[in-house]
């Protein structure tokens, strides 16, 4: 997948301008937002909850090495294969040998960020395999070249119309004067034209959501049965995973399966909670024949022991940029590559390096919001002020930033020269807002201030001349 990440200043700018795609958007906050709030709200130990998942991940990230181990010996004890990628490349040759083995001609899949993450689709395709994507949201964004926008809703950036002439542009074989008007239609037609692909794949390709030490069992979370018949009906089943999906027992998974629906979508449970351990066995009357487990690090490893670690928490539910306002503002696809939002701020610079991706931890607003609302309490705030400290120390900020807060901190650690400078801003301020308490436009490098909305006016004295009236210096 080509990153983009580097462009975000002009992919939001597109964004912000785009009247169909910020229709679309609003859907995140009407769809996600007040759901997530009222699941939350009806399960009275939630807050409770939320601890125990953050404590059971930080137990496995401690022990992460014991628990691969286990997990591989189970998964092998089922009659399963498990193959280790270090890197995005070779998940592709592991995948890739597979299927030529089986002589597979098509290959179906389920949502999996992990084969976004290393552009499986476009592997296979040159590869000369059939990549189907199963998933509705995820087969919309493959007819129309795109990739996902968010990692819960894939097609979230469009609307139901964007979809109908889609179908028609691709549905050929149907009737050119069917209705399209209701979403009703929509995935009826997309339920018929994907069932003819799951009964010629060859090779069914999901992600995990879960993977269990205990059973060698591979869990996925889905609202549809796409995921079922794709690890079901072919030879071969192949779960992508990244490590850190490793959990040590279904005891403790049935914790993290509490927070995630409630936080992704606001279910108490998702409509398919699916456990797949090993092929087929004898006397199974359905099944894969092969079932292979490809475990992924392509940098994970690496941010064991680091001030990111805790980001190996994420579970993938997507509460982070349902709440973020700078994503509601422009979409996943302004961050140019696999993860948006703020847990995208914060990996993204991990996996690609801070030099492609160092505008995205400074895509935000600081508010809070993802870390209040993540079921796994990751610090996203403090990991995106430690990627912005790291750009600093490369010099990867434009030089006018540099130049900008280089000056301020000259003032700021000058307290006299700070106050000085404070009283003179304070009162310019107070001309530009001529008595109105508003100031509708500020001039030079301050106009983004104002090019949106009106900047409240001060008033009065400034906070440090307030502060030392009233202890008396």
């Amino acid at each position: 997948m080509q990153v983009t990440s580097p462009a975000f200043k002009e992919n939001a700018a597109k964004a912000l301008a785009d009247v169909t795609l910020q229709k679309a958007l609003k859907n995140v906050e009407t769809g996600f937002i007040a759901k997530r709030a009222a699941a939350a709200a009806a399960l009275p130990e939630f807050e409770a909850l939320r601890d125990a998942a953050r404590d059971l991940k930080n137990h496995v990230l401690a022990h992460l090495d014991l628990y691969l181990e286990a997990y591989e010996k189970k998964v092998v004890a089922a009659g399963g294969h498990v193959h280790w990628a270090e890197s995005a490349e070779d998940a592709r040759r592991i995948v890739t040998d597979i299927c030529k083995r089986l002589g597979a001609r098509t290959v179906t899949k389920g949502k999996s960020m992990i084969t976004e993450e290393i552009a499986l689709n476009d592997h296979l395709e040159r590869e000369g395999l059939i990549p189907v994507e199963t998933d509705l949201g995820e087969y919309i964004i493959q007819l129309r070249g795109e990739h996902p926008s968010h990692i819960v809703a894939p097609a979230v950036h469009l609307t139901k119309e964007q979809v109908a002439g889609d179908f028609r542009r691709v549905h050929t074989h149907l009737d050119a004067a069917r209705d399209l008007t209701e979403p009703v239609t929509l995935l009826s037609e997309a339920r018929a034209v994907l069932r003819e692909k799951f009964l010629v794949a060859d090779v069914g390709i999901t992600g995990a959501n879960f993977l269990i030490a205990e059973t060698g069992t591979s869990i996925i979370v889905t609202n549809e049965g796409n995921g079922d018949l794709t690890q079901t009906l072919p030879k071969a089943h192949i779960v992508m995973a990244s490590l850190e999906k490793i959990v040590p027992t279904l005891e403790d998974v049935d914790t993290l399966l509490r927070v995630l629906a409630r936080s992704a979508t606001g279910q108490e449970m998702s409509v398919y909670t699916t456990f797949s351990t090993g092929p087929r066995r004898e006397g199974d009357p359905d099944g894969p024949g092969e079932y292979h487990v490809v475990l992924l690090d392509n940098g994970r490893s690496a941010m064991l022991g680091t001030e990111f670690e805790e980001m190996l928490r994420c579970i993938r539910c997507g509460a982070c940029m349902n709440h973020c306002p700078v994503f509601q503002a422009v979409g996943g696809h302004a961050y140019g590559w696999v993860y948006p939002g703020p847990m995208g701020a914060v990996l993204t610079p991990t996996l690609i390096g801070v030099d492609k991706a160092g505008h995205l931890p400074n895509a935000s607003t600081f508010c809070g919001r993802c870390e209040s609302v993540c079921p796994m309490r990751i610090p996203l705030p403090k990991m995106m002020r430690a990627w912005r400290n790291r750009e600093w120390e490369r010099a990867l900020n434009p030089a006018t930033l540099r130049s900008g807060l280089g000056l301020w901190a000259f003032v700021a650690a000058r307290p006299g020269l700070y106050r000085l400078a404070a009283r003179v801003s304070s009162m310019a301020l107070r001309l530009l807002g001529r008595g109105r308490g508003r100031i509708a436009s500020l001039p030079f490098f301050a106009a983004g201030w104002t090019k949106m909305r009106d900047m409240p006016a001060p008033e009065g004295a400034t906070f440090m001349d307030q502060w030392k009236a009233r202890a008396g210096r």
